[in-house]
């Protein structure tokens, strides 16, 4: 049997309607995955999360983007952590 590593993994949204311990979790697998080796593109609403594992970040309002940077800049700019974080 020949294992074959994916170079991508694609996520819409994995975390709706999971309880807060579950979603921990699979965002915890998410970082694992991303750092053995796979590039992860995630689609999420909940930005303080996507944030903490993502190296770059993409902000969509009706289907455009209107903000795109490294998320450790994005999730240390005062308009988003008002916008978007709640902060």
């Amino acid at each position: 049997m020949v294992l074959v590593r994916s170079a991508l993994l694609l996520l819409d949204e994995p975390s709706v309607g999971i309880a807060h311990r579950l979603k921990m979790e699979i965002f915890r697998a998410i970082r694992a995955i991303q750092q053995a080796g796979t590039a992860v593109l995630l689609v999420e609403q909940d930005a303080r999360s996507a944030l903490a594992i993502a190296d770059s970040a993409y902000v969509l309002e009706h289907g455009c983007i209107v903000r795109e940077g490294a998320a450790r800049d994005l999730g240390n700019d005062e308009d988003i952590r008002r916008v978007y974080l709640g902060m």
